[in-house]
């Protein structure tokens, strides 16, 4: 299978599988991933979701073997590969607005496409063994998967942009200097750190985390205006939630606030 699926604790745990080729892209791993995020999006027991490679890297990308070979893209129109390749973009869309933060836990090499997939992410932990690069122009590509788009909010423009037209390949620390991930940790502590933070979320708030998540994306391309109204009302909304209530007393009580998602 070119996609595993582990849950625990409210926390899904998805791994790209194919460690052989540093996880790149296949069509049956990205029709899985696009499944299981769909699913896992409307799922009430799930409380955060963390994408993940096997083996040695996080995700070389697209598959440089079968662009040599031809075979990367199936046959058709430009119109319909490019139709088919937009669909399997969507990928990036479920993890950056879906519902629940979402979480890349990156070892090894993120390069290309694969990039773009921790870029969508709301949260990046690094072992201090990754490396990142955008990769796209080294063959002759463009860049898909929205990296551009997510990659100009993290660093700015003018970084973006150099990034993208040099494909430089940075270390953990240096990706971590200019705002590329949240945290880079000892490669024997990714896994344990990674989950930690995802079963806190997954704990959490989870109604506050959905409006908290809808305004951050709002903030990244509306208007002050706009997003004081979505502010007022989903402040307004979550403090009519029990999670609320519950919070409220157990910060008085001085206690840990127990959430349900209610």
């Amino acid at each position: 299978m070119d996609l595993l699926e582990q849950i625990k604790d409210g926390v899904a745990v998805l791994t790209m599988n194919r460690p052989e080729r540093l996880n790149a892209m296949s069509r049956a791993m990205l029709e899985a991933m696009d499944g299981a995020l769909v699913r896992l999006a409307a799922d009430p027991e799930i409380g955060a979701v963390v994408l993940t490679g096997a083996g040695k890297g996080f995700c070389a990308g697209g598959d440089v073997k079968a662009m040599v070979e031809g075979t990367e893209f199936a046959g058709g129109s430009l119109e319909e590969r490019a139709q088919q390749l937009r669909a399997r973009m969507e990928v990036s869309r479920w993890l950056h607005e879906m519902p629940k933060p979402t979480i890349a836990m990156v070892r090894g090499a993120a390069a290309g496409a694969g990039l773009s997939l921790a870029l969508a992410c709301d949260l990046r932990i690094a072992s201090d063994t990754a490396k990142f690069t955008t990769a796209f122009a080294k063959v002759g590509y463009s860049g898909d998967f929205g990296g551009s788009y997510f990659l100009t909010r993290l660093v700015g423009t003018a970084r973006a942009r150099e990034l993208y037209f040099t494909a430089e390949l940075l270390d953990a620390p240096r990706a971590l200097a200019i705002g590329l991930v949240n945290r880079v940790v000892a490669d024997a502590d990714l896994e344990r750190e990674t989950l930690e933070l995802a079963a806190r979320l997954a704990k959490g708030p989870r109604i506050a985390y959905r409006y908290i998540k809808r305004n951050m994306n709002a903030a990244e391309s509306g208007t002050l205006a706009e997003l004081l109204d979505l502010e007022a009302w989903h402040h307004s909304r979550t403090g009519a939630t029990e999670d609320h209530r519950e919070a409220a007393r157990a910060f008085v009580e001085k206690r840990e606030a127990v959430f349900r998602g209610r």
